[in-house]
């Protein structure tokens, strides 16, 4: 078997086990369960809590002392067992802790399959650049297969879901024993110091104010994101109590309308390089904040019946809204940032999105949907929400415009140009 053909399957796995829960857990929480909304904000934020620490730890781990393809086969397997337990967790308090450590094995597998994937391609002689993206799409292409997994065998609502996921996840596990040798690095600098290591020497950047800006503004864009991935499903869920509604097929199987998104977001990847080269990465980080507006929007006004055209025009636009946001975002900090701190500062902007901006967002929306939007009788005002998401993030724009000073560089553009 080809060393491609080995890495998409590691790259199907690996989002396979992400997409078999993580747009369904929100049915199977309000659905199944029926437990409140503040603590499955709280659920959601175990992303962003281990996204604050996990893949440094690890990186420093695969470095020193393990293969990063052993450690990535460990942290699948430890996140199996804790998907597993999930179906036998009666206390959202409980759940709380388990999605916690299960967030803890998989966050830092991102990372690790990229250094696993990266070794062996340069080992092989293959140019990275060339011939890693179309490796990586299959990763998107496995989150998609979940979805439709899941919502075909009507799973979303059930524990099945997470038996799903555990059985992915146990076998990516055991596959990544087989992968190619990603050994520690033996020539490390002697002098690196601890924070060099943690990628903490990255926060310098914030010392330069629209740098400061930029990454503020990563942070409320990663709020955004954790509301879509944490409401969607659910929402469509819902109007299965409503007779003119519960027997459509957006109704019946709500995952696959969401895997719309996923399939758009493989097709705008494509046109970020041309937005970037005529308009420049502050339009483009505006078209993204504009396209959640619009996003959450649709939602509002959409429904499954007559309204259904608004609902995958919604998802349509996510993908814009998404790789406009992460993919340009991660390409200006590359730009911006010394080559000497270049992969630290990567560090910092998931920190902001994935960290910080993930358990913000989570937090504060499952409050303010318990608090202001969920009736006596446990439904919810969809319609109030999504119109209070769409206003979040128009003002957000409109923020950014006034307080974001950038010009477009044709230069900057051209290595762009040259990345991709």
């Amino acid at each position: 078997m080809s060393i491609k053909l080995r890495l998409v399957i590691m790259y199907f796995l690996q989002y396979f086990v992400w997409g078999s829960w993580l747009l369904t857990i929100g049915a199977y929480w309000f659905q199944n369960k029926h437990w409140p909304g503040t603590q499955f904000g709280a659920i959601f934020s175990t992303m962003g809590i281990a996204s604050l620490f996990m893949p440094s730890i690890a990186g420093v781990i695969a470095d020193k002392w393990i293969n990063a393809e052993k450690l990535l086969g460990l942290m699948h397997i430890g996140g199996a067992i804790m998907l597993f337990v999930v179906p036998a967790i009666d206390s959202p308090g409980l759940m709380f802790w388990v999605m916690l450590l299960n967030m803890m094995f998989y966050m830092p597998t991102i990372s690790l399959s990229i250094a696993v994937a990266y070794n062996a391609l340069k080992s092989s002689g293959e140019d990275i650049v060339t011939v890693f993206p179309p490796i990586r799409v299959w990763g998107t292409v496995g989150f998609i297969a979940a979805l439709w997994t899941v919502s075909l065998l009507h799973l979303e609502t059930t524990a099945g879901q997470f038996h799903v996921a555990g059985a992915a996840a146990l076998l990516l596990g055991l596959y990544a024993f087989t992968l190619p040798k990603c050994p520690p690095r033996f020539e490390r600098k002697e002098q690196q110091s601890l924070l060099d290591t943690l990628g903490l020497t990255s926060f310098a950047l914030l010392r330069n104010t629209q740098m400061a800006i930029f990454f503020m503004f990563a942070m409320l864009l990663g709020a955004a994101l954790q509301l879509t991935n944490a409401y969607g499903d659910t929402f469509l869920h819902d109007f299965a109590a409503m007779e003119p509604y519960k027997n459509l097929i957006a109704v019946r199987y709500p995952a696959i309308i969401m895997s719309i998104s996923q399939i758009s977001e493989t097709l705008f990847i494509l046109a970020i390089p041309f937005f970037l080269k005529r308009f420049g990465i502050k339009t483009v980080m505006l078209i993204s904040m504009l396209a959640w507006t619009l996003r959450f929007g649709l939602f509002a006004y959409g429904d499954p019946g007559a309204g259904l055209w608004m609902i995958v025009l919604s998802c349509i636009v996510y993908g814009m809204a998404f790789d406009f946001f992460n993919i340009s975002g991660s390409l200006f900090v590359e730009g911006q940032a010394d080559p000497s701190i270049r992969a630290s500062a990567q560090g910092l902007f998931m920190l902001m999105t994935n960290g910080i901006g993930a358990v913000l967002g989570s937090s504060v929306s499952g409050w303010m949907i318990d608090a202001f939007f969920t009736q006596a009788d446990g439904s919810k005002n969809w319609h109030g929400i999504w119109i209070t998401f769409s206003l979040y993030s128009l003002i957000v724009a409109v923020l950014f415009v006034f307080l974001f000073k950038h010009k477009h560089d044709p230069k900057a553009a051209a290595a762009v140009r040259a990345a991709h």
